[in-house]
């Protein structure tokens, strides 16, 4: 008999995303009942079936299972489909049996199950599929769209396959791209629309080529610079920035508000992604500033100014990755499962916010769904008051600790998703169980030191791509060390270590608007049995450090946001911190530039000036010779040049201290280089 290895390929987990998993049940079920099919093979190993109810299915070679013919009519994967790669698998492994018991003339063993198959690793990637393989399998109306896309220019982050992990996959700006069985095009796996699958399928295949074995993440066509188009939208984005840094954000009015929509819309008609939701964030501290709102920072108004030259700077090394992507700014999904990872609260005295995170298990990295309320009451509700409000209809404590599918979600290129209901798009909520426990690698981290060391090779993230939860991932605890609370701080640390013994350091900051959060949060990582922590992941101080969401125990998941309570429980007390002088004078020097750029360096007083020559000196005494030589260049270029002058030093001092202290929080021993090589 002809040996389909591309059928024997098939894991009943590929099975289930190449149609469902209730296909696959039911397939099972009907096999195991003797009614699966009559198996043939024919000479050009064609594997034919006939059913008991008369349906005739074949799987011909070279083909995915969609494109394979069935008398069902189903246009998709079917039942019948599925049955057949069951029964052929089964019959293949008996045969296979056989013919080892006859060479050893071995008796039958309990491990000789007939329909379990093990698949040998295989090193390969997909850049073997040329055009013409590609056109075969996909159609000449994919590539074309392709072509498209590929003018235009897209970033593409590859997963080459290891013994751990053996699917290749290709994480595009909208989309993930898998191929689960080696040397086949058309058992590629994606999440995006079925309309879509041809035209992603290419471009990830065009990505393995473009990396030519080496580069983890790559630039794909594109321009070598940017048109005149963008270019000139950018420039008017760094003009205003400029106005903001020489006037301060007081002397921004409604009319500079105006000029801001105006730039946004313009990068964004011109496809520079990231740059149009730094100005539209930039506004947004604006807005946060003239209504006196909280969500106004200071660090963070200066910081998007300075990300706005960063990203013009660095833009003719890599146009694509640090302008944002070209492709479009949302990708329709197709049927997806996403596991709950926890939920984050926030908001002002006038909105509260409430931002999901999910785990899109099959794409391999996390999602998060937001939902904004406006507050027309007087009662300013807790986080806890807000997880009974219904989202996707159900609350939102059910929806935060639940397994979601969908039939209509849409995915943008920040990872930001959005689910809707419908009337035909079926969404299902059903509780977490032990999901995480089923998650990849990529998302259930056992050895955080690894995983750290593995993503450490990133850009700064004045630079990096606009992505929310690029840090999120649950951490497979094995015990827990010790938890306290800090009153000065009103922060609760907790170590816990991971199943490779890795200290992780969890922490979490006391939220006025979550006031038992950090009560629960104790209490869970108390529990006789913890089996894992959800959060932000990362490093501080040369510390491994988890900010959290969730922890899942014994008896179930815990969200500290959304847990009752009015955090009057008496907690032990942490041990305290040694500070550290680098991080405090890179940090006092960052607040005196944030400073310069509230008030405008047009309109710095005396004690703005003064900060900004103290902040020098601090600078220099703990070593920091470069990042002193910068803010002090601001000072003589302010007094000898005039503000116009200044704002080109300003922003070499702010980009020089806030990639400083980036590198230097996250433990790395190379100091950032000159902001002009950008």
């Amino acid at each position: 008999m002809t040996v389909r290895a591309d059928l024997l390929a098939l894991t009943p987990q590929t099975l289930a995303s190449l149609a469902n998993r209730g296909l696959v049940k039911r397939a099972e079920k009907d096999l195991t009942a003797g009614s699966g099919p009559e198996v043939t093979v024919t000479d050009d190993g064609t594997v034919r079936g006939r059913f008991p109810d008369g349906t005739d299915t074949a799987l011909p070679p070279g083909l995915g299972l969609d494109a394979s013919e069935c008398a069902c009519g189903a246009t998709s994967v079917c039942r019948h489909r599925i049955g057949l790669v069951l029964a052929y698998q089964r019959i293949a492994t008996d045969a296979a049996q056989d013919d080892s018991r006859a060479a050893t003339d071995a008796p039958r063993t309990a491990v000789d199950t007939p329909g379990s198959t093990t698949t040998p690793f295989t090193d390969w990637s997909p850049a073997e599929f040329d055009d013409d393989a590609l056109t075969a399998v996909l159609g000449r109306a994919a590539l074309l769209a392709a072509r498209r896309t590929k003018e235009r220019g897209y970033l593409a982050r590859l997963h080459r396959p290891t013994p751990d992990d053996p699917e290749p996959r290709v994480e595009l700006p909208t989309c993930t791209v898998r191929f689960p069985v080696p040397h086949e095009l058309g058992y590629a796996l994606t999440d995006a629309s079925t309309a879509l699958r041809g035209e992603v399928v290419t471009l990830a295949v065009w990505a393995f080529r473009a990396a030519d074995g080496q580069a983890t993440e790559v630039s794909v066509g594109g321009r070598a610079a940017t048109t005149e188009r963008a270019d000139a939208a950018l420039r008017t984005a760094l003009a205003l920035a400029d106005d903001l840094l020489l006037d301060g954000v007081q002397q921004a009015g409604p009319v500079f508000a105006g000029s801001l929509v105006r730039a946004q819309e313009s990068l964004t008609a011109a496809s520079l992604h990231w740059p149009a939701w730094a100005v539209a964030e930039l506004r947004e501290q604006i807005d946060a500033y003239a209504a006196r709102g909280t969500r106004y920072e200071a660090e963070r108004f200066a910081l998007l100014l300075a990300e706005l030259h960063a990203r013009h700077r660095a833009a003719g090394q890599d146009p694509v990755g640090v302008l944002g992507t070209k492709e479009a700014p949302e990708t329709p999904l197709r049927r997806v499962r996403l596991v709950a990872l926890g939920c984050r609260i926030g908001g002002t005295a006038g909105d509260r916010t409430a931002e999901t995170y999910f785990a899109h298990a099959e794409a391999g990295l996390a999602l998060v769904l937001r939902k904004r309320w406006d507050l027309t009451e007087d009662r300013s509700p807790t986080g806890h008051d807000l997880a009974a409000r219904r989202m996707l209809g159900s609350p939102l404590r059910d929806l935060a600790t639940a397994n979601v599918v969908s039939e209509h979600t849409a995915r943008a290129a920040d990872r930001t998703v959005t689910i809707s209901r419908g009337r035909i798009a079926a969404t299902s909520v059903t509780p977490l169980g032990s999901a995480w426990r089923d998650l990849p690698g990529s998302l259930l981290v056992r050895d955080t030191a690894a995983h750290l060391r593995a993503a450490g090779a990133r850009p700064p993230r004045l630079i990096r791509p606009r992505v929310e939860a690029e840090s999120v991932r649950v951490v497979e605890v094995a015990a827990v060390e010790s938890i306290g609370y800090d009153p000065a701080t009103q922060r609760l640390e907790a170590v816990v270590r991971d199943t490779a013994g890795n200290d992780v350091l969890v922490g979490a900051e006391y939220n006025p608007l979550c006031p038992g959060g950090l009560d629960a949060l104790a209490a869970a990582l108390d529990e006789p049995e913890v089996y894992g922590v959800s959060g932000m992941l990362g490093r501080a101080h040369g510390r491994i450090v988890l900010n959290p969401l969730a922890v899942l125990t014994s008896k179930g998941v815990t969200v500290p946001d959304l847990a009752p309570g009015a955090g009057d429980t008496a907690l032990g007390t942490a041990p305290p911190r040694l500070s550290d002088p680098i991080t405090t004078a890179l940090t006092s020097a960052l607040t005196a530039l944030a400073q310069a750029a509230h008030q405008g360096l047009r309109h710095l007083n005396p004690p703005a000036r003064t900060h900004l020559t103290d902040s020098a000196t601090a600078l220099r005494r703990t070593g920091l010779h470069t990042a002193a030589r910068l803010v002090d260049a601001l000072g003589t270029t302010l007094r000898r040049d005039g503000a116009t002058a200044a704002a080109a030093a300003w922003v070499d001092a702010q980009i020089h201290l806030a990639v400083s202290l980036e590198l230097h929080a996250e433990g790395e021993s190379n100091w950032p280089p000159s902001p002009h090589s950008w």
